[in-house]
């Protein structure tokens, strides 16, 4: 089952009698639960007609029984099983015969992160037609999550927006949400959310903050990279979080430049990299101030000056001999 036939049985109300939800993204997996209920469980039932298990502190009866009783006062009754994985294997394989033949009258629910997929159970569970797999999104299918986002509270978002977004809080759906809730309140009644949107929101996040970091010492800025790094510090940022963030950064800088040095114009490089035009123009002349040898050296700096902080080298003076080095031209 896909995504999209999920949303159509929301729609039409043609639930399957078992779904087994699982995979690497427990918000969307969690979302899925959460729609599923919203359809078929009566808040003013709720007590009556759902019951609610977790893995190991559950036994295959409990389970059973609920899924064979028959609803009361409304059409189905859901039975919801959490963190399915730990389910002992006597109750996994008590539960064969009820996936064989599901209660028309009962929606049960198997959710699961990281199950076991050369078990029975589970292989039974996957030949349901309720079956769907939530796999972890990779960063170009970030934008689109983003912006799917913004439509759920009625608001459209560009790309440039998404991109920057999804750049300062990385790939923690859960994070993505709240955000994109929050600047959806932000914005009010306008129908759209732009990138100016995006940085007044997020802006005094620690992610922006090593946004602005890494923007300054790709620009060279050595003044206001230096008060960015001091701010960050006097924040209670740590080395690692810092220096993880420019080396996100400069490798896509690094890869511009490779692209630069091979005579690719501005268009195919923005192409091949999947960066939208707003960020384009401005990393590309980053890249320009950075030849391929201070490259290799700034990344040499970025080990060094980490491991010297995880010794207790004192972090923060390592940090700004890091940034004037940089943004002066003298690494070594």
């Amino acid at each position: 089952m896909t995504e999209q036939e999920l949303e159509r049985q929301l729609k039409t109300g043609a639930l399957a009698p078992v779904y087994f939800l699982y995979g690497e993204e427990p918000f969307l997996v969690e979302r899925a639960v959460q729609r599923i209920m919203e359809r078929v469980v009566d808040p003013a039932m709720k007590d009556f007609n759902l019951n609610v298990y977790y893995g190991s502190d559950c036994k295959g009866t409990e389970i059973l029984d609920s899924a064979q009783t028959l609803p009361m006062f409304v059409e189905r009754r859901v039975v919801l099983v959490k963190r399915a994985e730990g389910l002992p294997s006597a109750t996994q394989e008590g539960l064969l015969p009820y996936l064989a033949n599901p209660c028309p009258e009962t929606c049960l629910i198997v959710m699961a992160g990281k199950p076991d997929l050369r078990r029975k159970f589970f292989l039974e569970l996957k030949k349901q037609p309720g079956c769907l797999e939530f796999k972890k999104l990779y960063e170009n299918r970030l934008g689109p999550f983003i912006m799917q986002e913004a439509v759920r509270h009625g608001k459209k978002m560009d790309s440039a927006g998404a991109e920057l977004l999804s750049f300062l809080v990385g790939n923690n759906l859960q994070a993505l949400a709240s955000q994109v809730e929050k600047i959806a309140l932000f914005v009010g009644n306008r129908a759209a959310i732009t990138v100016d949107d995006v940085r007044a929101i997020v802006s005094q996040s620690k992610e922006f903050s090593a946004f602005e970091l890494a923007r300054f010492m790709g620009e060279k800025n050595l003044t206001k990279a230096l008060a960015t790094l001091q701010a960050m510090l006097r924040n209670g940022e740590e080395a690692p979080m810092i220096l993880g963030a420019l080396a996100s950064h400069f490798r896509r800088i690094w890869r511009i430049r490779e692209l630069l040095d091979q005579k690719l114009p501005s268009a195919e490089i923005g192409k091949q990299l999947k960066i939208h035009q707003f960020f384009l123009g401005e990393q590309i002349v980053q890249a320009k101030k950075y030849p391929t040898g201070e490259l290799e050296a700034l990344f040499e700096r970025f080990f060094r000056t980490d491991q010297l902080a995880k010794s207790g080298g004192m972090p923060a003076t390592v940090l700004h001999g890091l940034v004037y080095d940089a943004c002066c031209g003298m690494l070594r």
